[in-house]
This record gives C-alpha cells, structure tokens and sequence, in this order.
C-alpha cells in the first residue's frame, strides 16, 4: 500500500520526525536495512539504549515504525506506506557523509556477526532451507 495523501496532522509528525538528526539517521537505516533491533541501532549508531529507545518511539507513535517480535528481540520497519515518501525525502540527503557513514558501519558489523539481525537472517535461511526438505 502506498501513502497518496495525507493530513496536515500527519504532515507535522513526519516533518517533526526529520526535524532531528537522531531520527532521521534512525529512518535511513531502517530503510536500508528493511528492519533493526534497538540494540544493533545502539551499536551502529554508538547512541546509548535510552537514546535509541526515545526516538524508536517517537518514530513508532509518528506512525512510520512498525514492529514485530522474534525470540527475545523486537524489530523495527518502517511501514511500506511510507517507504516511497522517506526514500524521496532521504534521495536528497544521499551523499551525506554521516548517513553514508552509518550504513558503512553497519555493513562492517553485519559481516563480523556482531548484529542481532544476522539471528533473523539464519533463522529465515534455516526455515526456508527446512521447507525445501519438506518438499522433496
């Protein structure tokens, strides 16, 4: 579902939600990445957990998060509705050194194994590799 139009009240919250610098760094990685834990924002970003937690909720109570829960970890989305309009508004900030240094640490981290999302990678591998047997 794409987001056609909306309300000068939700305009506000996504503007006030890339009025900051924390957030928005937040936005892009989550729109990079499809979907994060706080504890690897924390890691990527060097925020520390109560940092990253304040601004994960404001993002979820602006409506642009979503969530889902695996194990002991909950992970962030931003919502497919809004993909088009935060990957406009992020097209204009691409060549930012901050934001294009984000993603980098965080392709360092994901290929050292120090990320939670790579739990969430091995267990799909594992379940669709366990489908694959049912099939045969």
């Amino acid at each position: 579902m794409k987001l056609k139009n909306f309300n000068l009240t939700f305009g506000e919250q996504l503007f006030k939600a890339f009025s900051d610098e924390s957030r928005v760094r937040i936005v892009h990685l989550l729109y990079r990445n499809k979907e994060m834990c706080v504890s690897d924002l924390e890691q990527v970003l060097d925020f520390t957990q109560a940092k990253t937690s304040r601004h994960v909720l404001y993002l979820k109570n602006a409506g642009l998060l979503g969530y889902k829960k695996m194990d002991q970890w909950v992970y962030y989305y931003l919502k497919d509705e809004f993909t088009e309009i935060v990957g406009q508004l992020l097209g204009y900030m691409s060549k930012d050194a901050v934001l294009q240094n984000d993603y980098e640490t965080y392709r360092v981290l994901y290929s050292n194994r120090e990320l939670a999302v790579n739990k969430l990678h091995q267990d799909r591998h594992r379940m669709n590799a366990f489908r694959l047997r049912g099939t045969e």
